[in-house]
């Protein structure tokens, strides 16, 4: 089929979507013959608008990086894991983003907290937030070599830029005097300008330990802590007993 002049014009304009709703109306003319002019250009403007946002939150989610493909629709609020209805209804809604609040999910191993973690990171991209995902061991890692590169201003300045940066596996290991220096930089340059989630299996009030040094433990602890909801997992680890579910069912289809 040959392209139609018009069709090719709105593509040169970067009407993709539009073309493409086009085209269909032309293949398919008796399915819109009985709409009106107004509402055939509805719906190749809705058309337009649905590709572009499907375009954004693609390179949302490219630039997020999230370790979880989760979304909050998956959530299993079955398993008895200590989460409250209406407190995760509270953060899937993202109001606390907005107020650049922050999430604390503490827990034992196994309990999904990483996955909520990326579910939520997920729905903001969904908002058409800016978000980014790092496990905290790598993100030092990162920053040592933009250290010695001559980076490191601008990973923090792409770090500072984010709405909702999301530090995972928090507390594995003590941190060195520049991992600490270098939290308490990012933590500052996002007060009051954007939303942070942090997962650890370390309990909060053991944070101030695994920083270490007491005076800039306080300084990162203010900055995270005292603005934060928290969400405390409990219960049997979710791996296991997916591991443990597994033969079971290849058992039953043996």
């Amino acid at each position: 089929m040959l392209t139609h002049p018009t069709s090719e014009r709105l593509e040169a304009l970067g009407f993709t979507g539009m073309a493409k709703a086009l085209d269909e109306q032309r293949c398919a003319a008796a399915t819109f013959e009985n709409l009106s002019f107004e509402e055939r250009l509805g719906l190749l403007v809705d058309r337009e608008a649905a590709e572009r946002d499907a375009k954004r939150l693609t390179t949302r989610l490219r630039f997020a990086s999230l370790r979880q493909a989760a979304c909050v629709e998956d959530i299993d609020m079955r398993s008895p894991r200590g989460i409250d209805k209406s407190v995760m209804a509270h953060l899937i809604d993202g109001g606390w983003i907005d107020r650049h609040e922050n999430l604390l999910i503490s827990g034992p191993t196994g309990l999904g907290k990483s996955w909520i973690a990326c579910a939520i990171g997920h729905k903001a991209c969904r908002d058409d937030r800016r978000v980014m995902y790092h496990r905290v061991p790598r993100l030092f890692q990162a920053l040592a070599i933009a250290r010695g590169d001559g980076r490191h201003a601008r990973v923090l300045k792409s770090i500072e830029r984010t709405e909702l940066l999301i530090l995972d596996d928090w507390g594995l290991a003590a941190l060195n005097a520049n991992e600490r220096r270098d939290l308490l930089e990012i933590l500052e340059d996002r007060q009051g300008r954007g939303s942070t989630i942090v997962t650890s299996q370390i309990p909060v009030d053991q944070w101030h330990e695994t920083i270490g040094d007491p005076t800039l433990a306080d300084a990162i602890l203010d900055r995270l802590v005292h603005n934060a909801h928290r969400l405390n997992l409990t219960g049997e680890s979710m791996r296991r007993k997916m591991a443990t579910a597994k033969p079971l069912d290849q058992t039953s289809q043996d």
